[in-house]
């Protein structure tokens, strides 16, 4: 299987892995992107949350491992959980998730919630990570770039502490480089585990000549799996 050309990461070209996506500013978005990837190239894919996400489209969703065992027989990617108030998912009991893992070749779980924001420092209880999860996809929205922390970023009150600065201060290339590479923001509980960072939404000059930036500044601390898209 080929490398996905926009994610540079090595475990694209795998199966047999458990990947999480964390952070904020486009984790749902490249979710479904993997799954798609594997999907269209034959691969078994299951889809889940361990905390919450929107429910998919009907054709992708399975209520049990029999509606499974038929969209992965017709192409498609599996989304599985619990259904959740607000349309949404959460996750499955552990019976259930372990038989979607059982049968599926590659695990794509959505492990960290945002609320639609760009940037985001984890609470105490977060992210929620399985034991069994080998590779994490940290996310970072790029237009949290130059606003204000209260603006942006999720869980403000965890970015104040970690980055020391007051909610009313505007977020820098150096304040995203530390979320990312810190034990205490997006780099949480991926001790052991492939870490690999994509900077979201450069969509424009100074994003993307700021992201590269950050990417230098990740690879001399031994991050070296990062794509700027």
């Amino acid at each position: 299987m080929e490398r996905n050309k926009l994610l540079p990461f090595s475990f694209l070209g795998k199966t047999g892995k458990v990947i999480s996506l964390v952070g904020a500013g486009g984790k749902t978005t490249w979710l479904y992107r993997m799954a798609s990837f594997y999907s269209a190239r034959g691969v078994r894919v299951f889809v889940t949350t361990t905390t919450y996400m929107m429910e998919p489209e009907e054709k992708y969703r399975a209520h049990n491992i029999e509606e499974a065992e038929r969209i992965w027989a017709e192409g498609r990617y599996v989304v599985a959980g619990k259904s959740a108030q607000g349309g949404k998912i959460t996750k499955l009991d552990q019976g259930e998730l372990e038989e979607y893992e059982k049968r599926s070749q590659v695990v794509l779980i959505e492990a960290d919630g945002a609320k639609r924001m760009p940037c985001k420092v984890p609470a105490d209880h977060e992210p929620v990570i399985l034991p069994e999860c080998d590779v994490v996809v940290g996310v970072m929205g790029m237009d949290s770039l130059g606003k204000p922390l209260e603006e942006v970023c999720f869980r403000v009150e965890y970015a104040e502490k970690l980055l020391k600065k007051r909610r009313d201060e505007i977020l820098t290339v150096e304040d995203l480089g530390k979320i990312l590479v810190s034990e205490q923001g997006t780099r949480k509980d991926t001790k052991g585990r492939e870490y690999c960072v994509i900077l979201n939404k450069c969509n424009d000059r100074k994003r993307r000549e700021a992201a590269e930036k950050i990417a230098e500044y990740l690879k001399k601390e031994g991050i070296c799996s990062v794509a700027i898209v």
